[in-house]
């Protein structure tokens, strides 16, 4: 199971400028979170500080006892096992096999004998639906590939936190549909804690299980993925629905003035709805592909929302009892939100495949019983 992360107090400048001050939150154990933020807020460089390779001015982030902003280099290099870390842009060596690729984690850091470490190399290419192609060197390949070839080299060292910067960046819908899935496939099988950095709606509708936003150097919330979700922040109001009206302007931050002056021409505009005001539903929460074991948590989750729904906002609370009274989170291609396929159980196969797409699975007939 995943290790819980405690952010407190977290405050990052560089020079004169505040990056985002006085942050607190909690990763829970085994639980999916993902960060939004316009772009500039700071996204990547939280996750940085996470794992110590920046240093914030003030707070503390405690992972299993050390502190990674206070700790010592030897602690720090030793805690840091504990995390895998999927770059932006895969961040491969371009001279290497994804093969040597993956395996250099093992390589630097253990002492395992190669025979054990391209048993595990093999292994987490197959997770990620890469097996085959572990000759190919970064180059050859495309960049959905690249970006799960860094995903599984995150995962060689069996990481209980797992930190993923924009794993969309760069990737049409249909492969942001398969990485999302992924994710969530990963989760089911590794159990591990999960933060995601993105600006991708359609990933922070369907992926988390907890979502925070950052915004004018400040965390607007955090939480279940549907206070934020259901939240009537103008901000948050504003990213969700991709409205040129509010708080978010070309430079992030919009004056007053300016502010009135849209919100009153959206009015106009629109006859006296602003854009965005309307209920918003929320799409399902993605499930594991068929085959794969159920998420350790879901469970946990349920019961820790329990606890604190009482303190909730209204709108949050009405959407988590009524998730709880349904059967569950959808699964990938059943007809409610985006359809995507687990990566890890399909490889390319016949004359023409894509071999960035696996091939869909398939459908059972009427005849043949069971689940679709």
């Amino acid at each position: 199971m995943g290790i819980e992360v405690a952010v407190e107090g977290l405050s990052m400048s560089f020079g004169r400028q505040t990056v985002w001050e006085d942050v607190s939150l909690t990763l829970p154990a085994g639980e999916v979170s993902v960060m939004l933020g316009p772009s500039g807020t700071g996204k990547t460089v939280f996750l940085k500080s996470l794992i110590g390779l920046l240093k914030p001015e003030r707070g503390r982030v405690m992972v299993n006892g050390v502190d990674m902003v206070h700790a010592s280099e030897r602690r720090l290099y030793e805690t840091r096992k504990l995390f895998g870390l999927m770059f932006q842009d895969g961040a491969l060596f371009g001279s290497m096999s994804l093969f040597d690729n993956i395996a250099f984690p093992l390589r630097e850091h253990t002492k395992k004998k190669e025979s054990e470490i391209g048993r595990i190399v093999l292994e987490k290419l197959e997770m990620v639906g890469l097996a085959g192609a572990e000759t190919k060197l970064p180059g050859e390949i495309s960049g959905g590939m690249r970006k799960r070839a860094g995903l599984a080299r995150a995962l060689v060292l069996d990481p209980q936190i797992i930190l993923c910067d924009e794993p969309d960046s760069g990737l049409d819908p249909v492969r942001t549909a398969y990485i999302s899935q992924l994710l969530i496939d990963l989760n089911a099988q590794i159990d591990a804690t999960m933060l995601i950095v993105t600006h991708n709606i359609d990933i922070a509708a369907t992926v988390p299980d907890n979502i925070g936003m950052l915004f004018r150097r400040n965390l607007v919330t955090f939480g279940p993925r549907e206070v934020l979700l259901t939240s009537e922040e103008p901000v948050v109001a504003q990213f969700l629905s991709g409205s040129r009206a509010g708080p978010i302007g070309m430079s992030e931050e919009k004056d007053a003035a300016t502010m009135a002056l849209e919100q009153l021409q959206e009015l106009e505009r629109t006859g006296g709805e602003a854009e965005g005001e309307a209920v918003r539903s929320i799409a399902p929460q993605l499930e594991p592909t068929p085959g794969l074991p159920p998420r350790a948590a879901v469970q946990r989750r349920r019961e820790r929302v329990r606890s604190i729904l009482p303190g909730l906002p209204p709108p949050a609370r009405q959407a988590i009892l009524a998730g709880f009274t349904e059967a569950g989170p959808v699964r990938a291609g059943s007809g409610a939100g985006p359809t995507a396929v687990g990566l890890g159980a399909y490889a390319p196969e016949g004359p023409g495949a894509d071999p960035e797409l696996p091939p869909l699975p398939r459908r059972r007939s009427s005849g043949e019983g069971g689940r679709s």
